[in-house]
């Protein structure tokens, strides 16, 4: 979310006509208003910038930022603001584009992570039904389940139980697991 008010601020800073550099620097204050000055991509923008007074172009310093941070979102930024400054394209369309289709991805994820919420919980509760069915009749049931512990076959019967049990999970963490 950060990242995607930083590209925001940087996209209406070129829009108002500052250079790179200096959006940058706008970009740094307005996010720092809104996130405060120890917020993770206000350290990061204040890093761009003295690493491009360092001599180090602002796309060396954005490449930088998008292989630390391990983003898809930010390394497909960092390489099109890099093509978009080397071709000389219109940079300002272009990173209003890119705002847009990153916000529209995140918004994206958000609608599938609110919509899928209850099943995750469902998926929670589910999981643990089974162990809880299996204490509660020990408890009230002492012995009950001797049969299934004590001998080869129930032990073989409850291992295959058990691996069936966590298959299950595993695969339904896999199923409410959606990328975007």
């Amino acid at each position: 979310m950060q990242f995607k008010d930083m590209i925001l601020a940087l996209s209406a800073c070129l829009t108002a006509g500052y250079s790179t550099e200096n959006a940058f620097t706008e970009t740094l204050k307005e996010v720092t208003r809104v996130y405060g000055k120890d917020a993770m991509i206000a350290k990061e923008i204040r890093w761009m910038i003295h690493k491009n007074r360092l001599n180090c172009t602002m796309e060396e310093a954005l490449m930088e930022f998008a292989n630390r941070s391990g983003l898809e979102d930010v390394k497909s930024f960092a390489d099109i603001f890099s093509e978009a400054r080397s071709s000389g394209g219109e940079l300002m369309k272009i990173i209003a584009r890119t705002a847009d289709i990153i916000s529209e991805k995140i918004r994206i994820r958000q609608e599938i992570l609110t919509s899928t919420t209850s099943r995750r919980l469902e998926q929670k509760i589910m999981s643990g039904v089974p162990i809880g069915i299996v204490f509660y009749l020990e408890l009230t049931s002492h012995g009950f389940f001797d049969v299934l512990y004590e001998t080869l076959v129930g032990r073989i019967i409850m291992t295959v139980c058990l691996g069936a049990y966590l298959g299950a999970i595993i695969w339904g963490k896999k199923i409410m697991d959606i990328s975007v």
